[in-house]
């Protein structure tokens, strides 16, 4: 069954462009380092980073390779590759899906994938073409967002996307918490074969310079972008100015929890409790 583009996660090119530049450093920088602790990167390495979006997490990892290793950043949305090229033109971008890699068994020694999975649609699939891809002895490591009932922002607004715009809108907002129960994800690492990797649940936060801001990248950097008209958006920031006043410090900043799942799986079935 193919997913519709709210459920898949695809983003257009303006929003892609808010994403990065908003999105990136609000909800998902402080977990590129994590993600590329937890899977163990250094130099000689070579890594592929699966959904890469705009490329925060591959940018880390390109670091941390240097000058001996590979990074190859690959998602199946050209406009994040896009905006991805643009902010780092000599890493190595690739247009493909997580179910059909386009490369050879065998080939990479990390493999990273960041709040990427729970938009696939095969995710076992998508899980057994990284081990295939992957050499003996080498990592893989995965984030998924933790159950929206433990980050309050999130299950707040989407509460009230529900009740302003319909269970559609709000579904595109809840779909990266799909992955959220705990013991779903672990059955479908299991399924794919990696029921021994090391699952930890890791705290973290969502932070926006306002409530406005917040409506704005939620809305115009995801794929609500095509669902909320212009009236409909100062509409939502009216009502969430009201009815999340609470997520808001006295200088307008917001901030919230925003936990996470991080599996780590080595090929050869063993695996280490790395610090993330």
């Amino acid at each position: 069954m193919t997913l519709s583009a709210a459920a898949s996660g695809q983003v257009t090119k303006s929003a892609a462009q808010i994403y990065d530049e908003f999105f990136v450093p609000a909800l998902f920088g402080e977990w590129a380092g994590r993600l590329c602790d937890a899977a163990g990167i250094a130099g000689d390495c070579r890594v592929l980073d699966v959904a890469c979006g705009t490329g925060a997490t591959t940018r880390e990892a390109a670091m941390r390779v240097g000058d001996t290793g590979r990074i190859i950043g690959l998602d199946c949305n050209d406009d994040m590759l896009a905006v991805a090229r643009s902010r780092a033109p000599d890493i190595e971008w690739t247009e493909g899906t997580a179910e059909a890699l386009p490369f050879e068994s065998d080939t990479f020694d990390v493999i990273l994938c960041q709040f990427g999975l729970m938009f696939f649609e095969d995710e076992a699939k998508a899980l057994g073409e990284m081990v295939r891809v992957l050499r003996p002895g080498g990592r893989i490591a995965l984030s998924v967002w933790d159950d929206v009932a433990n980050s309050a922002g999130y299950a707040a607004m989407i509460e009230l996307i529900d009740e302003m715009f319909g269970r559609e809108a709000a579904d595109a907002l809840r779909a990266p918490f799909v992955l959220g129960d705990k013991h779903r994800f672990m059955a479908l690492l299991e399924t794919a074969g990696l029921g021994d990797a090391a699952v930890t649940t890791v705290s973290g936060s969502a932070r926006f310079p306002s409530i406005r801001e917040w409506v704005r990248m939620d809305v115009r950097g995801w794929t609500l972008a095509d669902m909320i008209d212009d009236s409909g958006f100062e509409d939502l920031v009216i009502a969430a100015q009201d009815r999340l006043s609470h997520f808001a410090a006295k200088d307008g900043a917001v901030r919230f929890p925003a936990p996470a799942h991080v599996a780590v799986w080595t090929e050869n079935g063993s695996w280490r409790n790395s610090a993330v």
